[in-house]
């Protein structure tokens, strides 16, 4: 069947046609760099990576934009302190020092966990003069007002105001009425631009004097650049839908005279419990988040991503260790077959076998794809790998001799869907070059000398050279068609 997505702007599974055939224009919102990135973080753009991978899987040519917020971020209400400045003055840094250190801090975390960089990452400092005319337009437009070196959208003058949100109008003008600013039309309103009080570090000048943008307008204006007015998908996390994304549609609706994205993708949120046992979303504000880096330092990037993937996108994930260590043991029983895979293909005879597994390996793919076409369904497609997996210890511990073809079909078979499109297996120990083939190489032949030393009844030379292999973290398995290694 054709790729179908849950469009959360209409709420319904949509068959996907882009806008350019063979082209997919993605955004998706970025982080706001004021600290390090954490598991929710890593759980929203683990998602889109493997959005962007499988489209391009499929033959998609995309463009892929994922923004840096930088400035402008402040408490959903607009009042407040911009979070970069409140970050700086604690760490006792200049702002832009502390972009550097967090944006580095990102992209490293990023691609620990296997996540393929942006096309385009645009910051949205560096697009002042961009939010500038995006605002000018909307006022010209009469869809702005300006009051005080403050600009605001009028939420009024756009009759599809909350329709990704599902929101009515009222009810959020009631839920804002005792926060309503002096200065605004309407408690809804929502600043375009705000003016620099005299200790605002970071300030541009703008027709309506010193000040900085607000958050909303800084992804409508990069959208616009290198998407145009009218684009295929956006990404971000469920708990932006309002205001963000609402106030992004809003801004760039009214003032491109064209809809903005055709395809809403919102992730579910990855919840912690909290004291009362309750689960709560993960984030840095509450102060319940564990940093990517905290994670890597006792799970694999691919058990993170099976974790990430065990679980549909959109719905909501609760996180803890024993969700962790289940992913944990699904992803070693994974790549256990795929490294006894190519363990064997390092003495399988050239050539074909007479092997019908091929079959097998078809129905996988085919599988594999229905279970991505149905909105990118990573469990499914997870299941997909582990059924084949069943099988595939079945072929390799029957005792028959495999030639070389079969092995590589199914070693390929998993690093296309698995590795390519999912990310979850390593090609690391492929001995895909000098050095790691050298060392598979040599580990390999200890292996041998262990199996020489049991053949003799040398238990403590076989002892032995298992017991230095664990030393250097290869670990040794006994199976009834030979042993087969992993490293720690």
């Amino acid at each position: 069947m054709a790729l179908q997505i849950y469009n959360v702007l209409g709420r319904e599974k949509q068959m996907f046609v882009p806008l350019q055939e063979g082209h997919v224009y993605m955004y998706v919102c970025g982080p706001t760099v004021y600290d390090h990135a954490h598991i929710g973080h890593a759980r929203s753009y683990i998602s889109f990576d493997v959005v962007v991978r499988y489209l391009r899987h499929t033959g998609y040519d995309v463009l892929y934009v994922q923004n840096i917020t930088d400035v402008g971020h402040l408490t959903e209400t607009e009042f407040g302190e911009d979070k970069i400045l409140k970050r700086a003055r604690q760490m006792e840094a200049r702002p832009m020092q502390l972009v550097e250190q967090f944006t580095r801090s990102y992209f490293e975390d990023m691609d620990k966990l296997g996540v393929q960089r942006p096309d385009i990452s645009p910051r949205a400092s560096a697009h002042i003069p961009e939010q500038i005319h995006m605002i000018e337009e909307l006022l010209e437009k009469d869809y702005a007002y300006e009051i005080y070196g403050n600009v605001y959208f009028d939420v009024t003058k756009d009759p599809d105001y909350g329709k990704l949100s599902n929101r009515k109008l009222e009810a959020q003008e009631a839920g804002l009425r005792e926060e309503i600013r002096s200065d605004k039309r309407n408690p809804a309103d929502f600043a375009l631009w705000k003016k620099a009080d005299p200790e605002h570090i970071l300030r541009w000048e703008s027709p309506w004097g010193e000040g900085f943008p607000g958050w909303h307008i800084e992804c409508s204006a990069m959208a616009r650049k290198y998407l145009g007015p009218t684009f295929d998908i956006h990404g971000g996390g469920i708990d932006n839908i309002y205001p963000h994304n609402e106030n992004e549609i809003a801004q760039s609706e009214c003032a491109n005279d064209a809809d903005f994205a055709r395809y809403w993708m919102l992730v579910g949120s990855l919840m912690v419990p909290d004291a009362d046992g309750i689960p709560t979303k993960m984030s840095k504000s509450l102060g319940n988040f564990v940093t990517i880096k905290d994670a890597l330092s006792n799970y694999r990037p691919e058990v993170i991503r099976m974790f990430t993937l065990s679980a549909h996108y959109s719905n909501p994930v609760n996180y803890h260790e024993d969700a962790l260590s289940a992913a944990e043991g699904g992803w070693e029983r994974l790549y256990g077959a795929v490294r006894l895979t190519r363990q064997r293909m390092n003495s399988a005879p050239e050539g074909d076998d007479g092997n019908s597994f091929n079959e097998r390996l078809d129905k996988a793919h085919e599988d594999f794809t229905a279970a991505m076409d149905d909105d990118f369904n990573g469990p499914r497609a997870i299941a997909v790998l582990q059924e084949l997996t069943r099988d595939v210890n079945t072929l390799l511990n029957a005792g028959t001799s495999l030639g070389l073809n079969t092995l590589r079909a199914i070693s390929d078979t998993y690093q296309t869907l698995g590795g390519d499109v999912l990310g979850l297996i390593p090609e690391h120990e492929q001995a895909s070059n000098g050095s790691a083939r050298r060392e598979a190489g040599l580990i390999e032949l200890l292996i041998s000398m262990r199996a020489q030393a049991r053949a003799n009844k040398n238990y403590a030379e076989s002892d032995r050279i298992r017991d230095e292999l664990m030393k250097l973290g290869v670990v040794l398995e006994d199976g009834p068609q030979g042993t087969v290694w992993r490293t720690e």
